[in-house]
């Protein structure tokens, strides 16, 4: 089902660069007074293929010259290019919240484009036009695969975890560490008898998009206009895309909650949740400092995970546990905090909500910090959802309510890039 193979990197020639110093988060999770740093970091950071320095220009960027640096940056050596196809394996470690060391090892390739209704490579969220937009328009300038899709596949015995990690202890070709402290390892994977596994156990089962919607669609566009402008062709740049795969079930893959807070709607009083929800079982926690909420739902939201189940707190410092009795069997807590919380308690529908009446914060400390700094009424505090979860909806071809899921680590900009032709324009 899901067409990988390996490819010939463009990268960064660790001799030359600090990887440190180049890579940076996805596009999409850098804020606009952030980018000035990421651009003043190195001359050869990466966010010069991603985004415009000031983000009032984007409008008007036409990306133009992001093909000339990607030619220049080669020609002067500080990217090089294998010449050997392979697959690029990487490993993340971090430290959890609760202070435990895990690594997520994956790996980038080269992926088959496949539309959705095919079921082989599966959305979990809807998409905005204009993202989309303004990729396709870089994708064009650029003629290259920049940034990369991250998909998850399921492999609950991680049959590739011990190929994947003997890989990284070969030997690496770059190492890097970003400003959260998380550490990186690169290496090339090409014995072909595992490309070969990789290449078999990944053609037997479809893939989820974790993060990169917007890129994985815009690459989708620029196959349906290359297409149609050129005719067939099977082996076209086009056709392909470079994505991250990781394993779901590895226990270095965190599906992290997504929370909420209710920007400007008055919080209910706890007699007001108990009339509005007569079917729940509301009890009253303590009220906590910001820095010990992820303390406190470990301690008293954690437990009711396989339930219907948040903790609201409300400016006042007024919070609440509450939940149902029954499994939540199929059922998607974001789904229920979407229809009947946010939807009958608070009166907001799917508009307002994406009209900006509802924040997203993916920590408890920042949701917790935004309440009492003015940013909101309430926060409404969830458990994550599991792999389960994603692959079941998924494989139904439904999808999930906006922010349903924080897959973390992040997947950098800035490790592979590929090239859609070479220096002299010829298409490879």
């Amino acid at each position: 089902m899901t067409a990988v193979r390996p490819f010939r990197a463009v990268r960064y020639d660790s001799a030359r660069v600090d990887l440190s110093n180049v890579i940076v988060p996805p596009y999409d999770v850098i804020a606009a007074d952030e980018r000035g740093a990421f651009f003043d970091r190195d001359p050869h950071n990466a966010i010069r293929f991603e985004l415009t320095r000031d983000a009032a220009d984007e409008a008007s960027a036409d990306y133009g010259s992001i093909r000339e640096t990607l030619d220049a940056w080669r020609a002067s050596g500080v990217l090089v290019q294998d010449e050997m196809p392979g697959y690029y394996v990487m490993g993340q470690r971090y430290e959890t919240a609760s202070g435990v060391r895990l690594e997520r090892i994956g790996f980038f390739g080269e992926l088959g484009l496949e539309e959705y209704d095919a079921g082989i490579v599966r959305p979990h969220e809807r998409t905005l036009a204009g993202p989309k937009a303004d990729r396709l328009k870089l994708l064009r300038a650029a003629e290259a695969n920049l940034s990369s899709v991250f998909l998850l596949y399921e492999d609950r015995d991680d049959e590739l975890g011990e190929l994947l990690a003997r890989a990284l202890e070969k030997g690496e070709i770059g190492r890097a560490e970003d400003q959260a402290g998380v550490e990186y390892r690169l290496a090339r994977l090409t014995e072909p008898t595992d490309v070969a596994r990789i290449e078999a156990f990944l053609d037997a089962r479809p893939s989820v998009i974790a993060d990169g919607h917007h890129r994985y669609e815009t690459a989708l566009e620029y196959r349906r206009q290359c297409l149609a402008a050129d005719g067939p062709d099977a082996d076209a740049p086009c056709q392909s895309t470079v994505a991250y795969f990781a394993n779901a079930y590895a226990p270095g893959s965190l599906l992290l909650p997504i929370h909420r807070v209710v920007r400007d709607v008055a919080a209910p009083s706890e007699e007001e949740w108990r009339k509005q929800l007569p079917d729940w079982t509301i009890e009253r926690l303590p009220s906590v400092a910001p820095d010990a909420v992820e303390d406190l739902l470990a301690e008293r939201l954690a437990p009711l995970a396989g339930h219907a189940s948040f903790v609201a707190e409300s400016s006042d410092g007024t919070t609440l546990l509450i939940h149902r009795e029954e499994a939540l069997a199929d059922e998607l807590m974001v789904r229920i905090v979407e229809a009947e919380i946010l939807g009958h308690v608070f009166g907001l529908d799917g508009e307002a909500i994406r009209g900006g009446a509802v924040a997203f914060p993916k920590s408890a400390l920042r949701a917790a910090r935004e309440i009492r700094e003015g940013g909101g009424t309430v926060a409404l505090y969830l458990n994550p959802m599991t792999p389960d979860d994603v692959f079941r909806v998924t494989a139904e071809g439904e999808v999930m309510p906006q922010k349903s899921t924080f897959f973390y680590p992040k997947v950098p900009t800035g490790m592979v890039f590929r090239d859609h032709r070479d220096l002299d324009g010829s298409a490879r």
